[in-house]
């Protein structure tokens, strides 16, 4: 290398780009920003259940008993904590229904929740397989 070129690589290294500059200055400015304490995170309470369709009022509210009663005996019974899920199945779908004690004071678990769908898990109206399921018994 000639020392001509030799300089100018120095001299492009050592020569500092306009935004390092302005980055360099920035951290010397001597400013810095309060630091401010965290508010309080918010507690959860009960988190809110979405509201089903109204053709469901009538499986919603029902105790295990009244569920066998109308739908037959159940393909599984399952407990977990303080829920419990029956399951029942159709011709054409199968129906959770969720059971719940009451929140306060005590009582007979009934249907919080029902979920349904067609026999190869695609999605199927909740109300109509309630409907076939009734129909089956």
């Amino acid at each position: 290398m000639q020392p001509r070129e030799s300089r100018l690589n120095a001299m492009r290294i050592a020569k500092p780009s306009a935004p390092f500059v302005a980055l360099l200055l920035a951290a010397c400015s001597g400013t810095v920003p309060s630091a401010r304490p965290a508010g309080p995170l918010p507690v959860p309470g009960r988190v809110p259940v979405p509201d089903q369709p109204a053709n469901l009022a009538p499986v919603r509210g029902l105790s295990a008993p009244q569920l066998i009663a109308r739908f037959g005996q159940p393909r599984l019974d399952v407990s977990e904590g303080k829920g419990h899920k029956l399951q029942f199945v159709g011709p054409i779908c199968v129906l959770d229904a969720y059971l719940y004690p009451p929140e306060r004071g005590n009582g007979a678990a009934t249907v919080t929740w029902v979920d349904a769908r067609q026999r190869d898990g695609s999605p199927l109206d909740q109300a109509s397989c309630v409907a076939a399921l009734t129909k089956r018994k």
